[in-house]
């Protein structure tokens, strides 16, 4: 994202931080009504969440945007082949609020609603949420995704601007952006899914992923694994959100964060490794 747009993103969601919080809003999602599976994808569901999660398998994509992309940004250069070398399974959505709830016994949301993502997260309060969901259970498998497994699952196997193609005509019908989410965060699973699954991967709210920020892709790893070198204190979020232009909701597009930022337009999703 350009640097105006960045400053626009930052004005709005410090604006609606300052409203008064929303009251609590029922949307139905019909995520939870698929526990099973969407068609004949493997899903793990998290014992003490209820969080569902999608079988990624491992494969190679090409990381980034080319030059001739429409809207890209200079950060997602170069384009450079990732290998991800193990399965793993992703969260069918962003973390809800409902699931939130259930280990953190407390909802810093803007916009409240059980089956809304949780938001106003900074990304230690992801790291802290992670360590509970692991103690609870009795295991060390959950954690953010890095920023190339984000990336590589949005894509589902497609090297297109967006995961449904490049007709951004239709993205309405697969995220929600500033045009037609009414300035508010919605239930996950409303609109539809990846070829893979998932969920919301275009919009409704920006998701902490793993790595550090860099300006480029210059000395990034070529494995998958998040990228912790460098001298930058700041860290990455993925997805867009319900308050980005349709123009940004792509699967290359990334956003420069402090780790202590908390807006109403940002949360995270879960990974379980194998």
């Amino acid at each position: 994202m350009g640097s105006k747009s960045n400053i626009m993103s930052y004005v709005s969601a410090v604006r609606c931080y300052l409203k008064k919080e929303e009251p609590e809003e029922t949307e139905e999602s019909p995520l939870f009504a698929q526990a099973d599976n969407p068609g004949s994808t493997e899903i793990f569901i998290s014992p003490s969440t209820g969080i569902q999660f999608v079988l990624i398998p491992a494969g190679e994509f090409e990381m980034g945007s080319s030059s001739e992309e429409k809207e890209r940004s200079d950060s997602e250069s170069p384009l450079h082949k990732v290998t991800i070398q193990n399965s793993f399974y992703l969260g069918r959505s962003a973390v809800t609020q409902k699931q939130w709830k259930t280990i953190m016994k407390n909802n810093p949301s803007h916009f409240k609603g059980e089956d809304r993502p949780v938001e106003m997260i900074s990304w230690a309060d992801a790291q802290q949420f992670i360590m509970k969901l692991n103690e609870i259970e009795g295991t060390d498998k959950y954690r953010l995704p890095s920023e190339a497994e984000w990336e590589y699952a949005c894509r589902a196997g497609t090297q297109t601007r967006c995961f449904f193609g490049e007709d951004e005509s239709i993205l309405d019908e697969y995220a929600w952006h500033i045009e037609n989410s009414g300035g508010k965060t919605h239930a996950v699973g409303l609109k539809k899914p990846n070829p893979w699954g998932l969920y919301d991967m275009h919009g409704n709210v920006w998701e902490w992923v793993q790595d550090k920020w860099h300006e480029n892709y210059n000395g990034a790893p070529l494995d998958g694994t998040a990228w912790e070198e460098g001298n930058s204190s700041n860290r990455v979020s993925r997805g867009c959100s319900w308050l980005c232009n349709k123009g940004f909701c792509r699967s290359a597009g990334r956003f420069k964060r402090e780790p202590e930022s908390r807006f109403a337009n940002l949360g995270f999703r879960v990974l379980r490794e194998l």
